[in-house]
Formats: structure tokens, sequence, C-alpha cells
């Protein structure tokens, strides 16, 4: 099974890459499934309805998020009319949404996706190792492969969780920083690891951020709008080559086209 994951989608520029570069991607790679984290896409916070059914006319399979899922007022009365858009699992019991899914392939083919929020830095939520148990366990061990979103802060949490699910999910990959990292790897019992996957958005940025404004705020410690740039944008992700029969991964690519309209 062919996987693409996408970094951060950020702003309007990045769902503008999704839309002009993901159908080469997927023809290229042959890509089975394709899972995205969208806690960015509208306007660099948040989601709405409108930017969720955009970025699913792209055919994008599930969609992860993180602690800015919530930006946008309103998100709780219609997350649910999402299954494979996903919040962080580890948020207290009786938040709307679901921090799992199972979807398949158009051969049948099964992929889990489980999508957790670190703590480091963050918000204290409940433990997202015990949680990540018991979304495997809940998933089921029907199967073929199970991937994981931890959209934490901390690269040395995100390498134990690394280490804790080694042989048991398909994968683990970061997202937040939006700084996709060149530590992609299998570790030794077949998972494959990356700490972030990068983000798609504009690159001459701080974060997807137009410099002059996160600069203002760096050199004054005043609060003050934040805007989505739009220059030089990128789509950045990786690509999973995953064996069925394991549920384990064979290679781990990282993935980085440019927008050239």
């Amino acid at each position: 099974m062919q996987i693409l994951f996408i970094g951060d989608i950020v702003g309007k520029p990045g769902r503008r890459a999704v839309s002009n570069l993901l159908p080469h991607i997927v023809a290229r790679h042959d890509i089975d499934i394709v899972v995205a984290n969208c806690e960015n896409a509208a306007g660099g916070l948040g989601v709405t309805r409108e930017v969720i059914d955009e970025l699913y006319a792209c055919d994008i399979d599930v969609l992860t998020s993180g602690n800015h899922i919530w930006d946008k007022r309103g998100v709780g009365d219609f997350i649910g009319d999402y299954p494979t858009l996903l919040r962080p699992a580890n948020y207290p019991e009786g938040t709307p949404g679901r921090g799992g899914v199972s979807v398949r392939d158009s051969s049948g083919k099964s992929l889990g996706v489980i999508n957790l929020e670190g703590r480091v830095f963050m918000k204290s939520l409940d433990c997202p190792f015990r949680v990540a148990e018991r979304e495997i366990e809940r998933l089921g061990g029907a199967l073929d492969i199970i991937i994981v979103d931890l959209h934490a802060e901390a690269t040395s949490e995100k390498q134990a969780m690394g280490w804790f699910l080694d042989g048991r999910v398909g994968a683990v990959i970061g997202t937040h920083t939006h700084v996709q990292t060149a530590d992609e790897r299998i570790l030794p019992n077949g998972t494959a690891y990356i700490s972030d996957a990068g983000m798609t958005g504009a690159m001459d940025s701080i974060l997807g951020v137009k410099k002059d404004i996160a600069l203002e705020r760096f050199l004054t410690q005043m609060p003050n709008k934040f805007e989505v740039a739009k220059r030089n944008v990128w789509l950045q992700g990786v690509v999973l080559d995953c064996d069925i029969t394991t549920g384990r991964c064979r290679s781990i690519e990282r993935v980085n086209e440019k927008l050239e309209k």
C-alpha cells in the first residue's frame, strides 16, 4: 500500500498547492490513500466547513488536525458530520469528533489513522501514549496498516512515541512545527518515523505567516494579527511504502513539490 501524508496545510496558498500538485504526486507514486493535516487550512488557523469540503474535493481520504482545530467558531457543531475528519484522540471524554478512523482503498485494503496531540509545551491532555494503545486496540487487529499523526512541539516526545509504537504501527509521523525534518527512517521493528512531515504553504514566511508580522511580534513582544504568506508555495509530506502482510513499512520518502503557478 502506498500512502501519501501531507504536512500541515496553511491557508489558501496551501490549499491551492494541494489542488494543483496532488494529482501529479498521486500518479507518480501510485498512491492508494491520501492523509493530510488540515488544522491551519482556513486562514492559517483552524478549519471551516467550506474548507473541509474543498479539501475532500481534492480526493484526500483522511484529514487529521491538532491544537488549532477549534480556532474557528462552530467547529464542534460540524466535526461529527465528517467521519474521516479527526481531532486528537487524547482530548477529554465528551469532546466532539473522533480521534481515529479506518478507511479502505479502491482494492479493499484497510488503513487505520490515529491522531494524537503531545503534552510537552502544549495543553495538559490525556496521556498520548496510553491513548495510542487504546486506539490501536479499538480499531482492531483486522486492519492492514495503522499510522499515527502525533501533533506535538517537542522532538523528544515524538521520538519517544516512535520507539514506543515501533512494531505496533506502520508509521509515526510528526506534525505541528511546520519545518520538515531530515530524520526519516525505518525503526528496527518496521515502523516508519519522521519528526515532522513539514508544511504545505508559503515558504517565504515564518511557519506560513508573513515575515514582517511575525518579526514584529518577536521584536516588540506585542500581540498582532497573523496573516498567511503567499509567496514560494510548496507541498511537503512523506510517501510510505507499506507491506500489508506485516503491517510495517518498507520505506519512507520525503516529498517536496513547488507550486510553479
